[in-house]
């Protein structure tokens, strides 16, 4: 009966033991016995492309993964320099997945007949106010009888400036005099040749006229502006994939997004790496650069329902403003990605 009793105490211990290795899923610990899901490798191919600039920025970890080939799917992530880049990438499916503006998501998806879906929002504002010996200047309501330079006209920066002025009580064109410029580079060439100069400016614009020009400071974010008036997010970047790649690579899409988020997360909490990477790839120019702008950018991950609440939101602004912005119609619902 000792000799009984003491072989099913050892079988237990075994049990016991062996109960310690398996994984505990509400706990999060680990199983060394088999691999997790978050660790599928898939032998398939992803390219990726982005704008320079703040779309790009999520990526900047998974580009550096990308290079050493640790990334957990066959990656090609590449930097471009215009929206008609992509736009043409996508078309003829050379991209699989791109990093763009929120309202050329829209604009694509009616001009493939809904070709491509949304995976993720990835940026919400990266406008900033910055100024140069307008020290009266610290909110809103100062800039009554002020000139602003922007860049925008009848695109994004346009409808959010006369919006937010909008909600101070100010009107754009009566209250406030706003000069458009073709290009971002104008903006620093008018804080040059002014000792007193007033701008909205996208990131890294906004940081690069504050290095080049003494006295230049970032006085508002004004996405922070935005959420003080208004009850949807400002969400100005998104991540989209052509449908043909979702519908043959279902899994090698949902560890893209997994991987992504990473990527977003190692951005935000260290951004001295993530700017050193950014020069690295030729998102951003300079390194030094990059690290003051990336706080401003406001680089984020949302997927799934919370995805959907705050892009449609921010499109139907878009689509109040000029229905030509989004496409000439709101998407539909299938715009929208949900993993299976």
């Amino acid at each position: 009966m000792k000799k009984l009793i003491s072989m099913l105490l050892a079988a237990a211990m075994v049990f016991s033991f062996a109960a310690c290795g398996k994984t505990d899923t509400a706990s999060g610990k680990n199983d060394s016995s088999e691999p997790s899901s978050q660790a599928q490798t898939l032998d398939v191919d992803c390219n990726v492309f982005a704008l320079s600039g703040p779309t790009g920025v999520g990526l900047s970890p998974l580009m550096k993964k990308a290079d050493e080939k640790t990334g957990r799917l066959n990656y090609n992530i590449g930097i471009v320099g215009s929206n008609d880049e992509i736009v043409a990438k996508l078309s003829n499916g050379e991209a699989d997945i791109a990093a763009v503006a929120t309202n050329l998501a829209s604009t694509l998806y009616k001009k493939t007949n809904g070709g491509i879906s949304v995976l993720a929002v990835n940026t919400l504002g990266v406008l900033c106010l910055v100024t140069k010996g307008e020290d009266d200047v610290t909110d809103i309501k100062s800039l009554k009888g002020k000139t602003i330079y922007s860049t925008g006209q009848g695109a994004n920066p346009e409808y959010i400036i006369n919006y937010i002025l909008e909600k101070n009580g100010l009107k754009a064109g009566e209250d406030v005099k706003i000069e458009f410029v073709s290009q971002p580079t104008e903006l620093v060439t008018a804080f040059a040749q002014n000792d007193k100069a007033i701008a909205v400016a996208p990131q890294p614009v906004a940081t690069t006229i504050t290095t080049k020009n003494e006295g230049a400071k970032i006085v508002l974010d004004m996405n922070d502006e935005w959420d003080k008036v208004s009850d949807t997010k400002l969400v100005m970047g998104c991540i989209v994939a052509r449908n043909e790649y979702i519908e043959q690579n279902p899994e090698a899409v949902k560890i893209f997004l997994e991987e992504y988020k990473e990527s977003v997360e190692s951005v935000n909490s260290d951004i001295d790496n993530a700017a050193a990477l950014c020069e690295e790839y030729g998102i951003v120019a300079s390194a030094g650069i990059a690290k003051q702008a990336i706080p401003y950018c406001n680089i984020v991950f949302e997927d799934g329902a919370e995805l959907k609440a705050d892009l449609s939101a921010y499109l139907q602004f878009l689509y109040d403003c000029n229905p030509s912005s989004v496409g000439g119609a709101l998407p539909d619902d299938s715009f929208y990605y949900e993993a299976e």
